[in-house]
């Protein structure tokens, strides 16, 4: 199982990190999964269940459902970033402002569909219960965690990349959609 997450997590970074062309905001996304992690195995432990297959499924459920929040307030940020000429913390801004609603909406609707299974009763339920648990748990942590900590761990490693020597510039994407030629070199534009 830990070299499943392991598996998982690697996976994420890596297409996280060729969609924004950078080694340093994938982290910032993942840095939303230990709270939902500790928020799992708390609510399991609080209900008394035991960290079985089925809630490990649970937890693996919410590396998707949870990174979803960071990644929604950081592409707003990069792209205000990239376009707009903003600041990182004008940027962040904005996203934290403008994503709030729909970071929301999608957790509560996550969280209202986990909930019927966790407190579910009937045939099966003690099956499916930890599943729930897990989901509702790691997302209730999560969500009150991260709209706090996404923003300034963004800030702190897009500081981390500047110091580093990561100079800013535009996404190939951007670059490939520009109406000004390319130099090639010192010796003019290219033909």
């Amino acid at each position: 199982m830990p070299l499943l997450f392991l598996a998982a997590i690697l996976v994420v970074y890596i297409v996280l990190g060729v969609l924004y062309e950078s080694y340093i905001h994938p982290i910032t996304i993942l840095s939303a999964l230990p709270s939902a992690g500790v928020g799992a195995l708390l609510a399991l432990m609080l209900m008394k269940y035991d960290l079985s297959v089925i809630a490990l499924i649970g937890v693996i459920l919410l590396i998707g459902i949870v990174k979803k929040n960071a990644i929604m307030m950081i592409d707003f940020a990069l792209t205000a970033e990239r376009h707009e000429g903003k600041s990182p913390l004008e940027a962040i801004h904005e996203a934290c402002l403008l994503r709030f609603r729909p970071i929301m909406m999608t957790t509560f609707a996550a969280l209202f569909g986990g909930l019927p299974i966790a407190i579910g009763q009937g045939a099966g339920s003690e099956l499916r219960r930890p599943l729930g648990i897990a989901m509702v748990g790691g997302l209730l942590v999560s969500q009150w965690l991260t709209l706090y900590t996404t923003p300034v761990i963004y800030l702190y490693l897009d500081r981390l990349s500047r110091w580093l020597g990561g100079a800013r510039r535009a996404s190939r994407v951007q670059e490939a959609l520009t109406d000004r030629p390319r130099m090639v070199g010192q010796h003019g534009p290219a033909e």
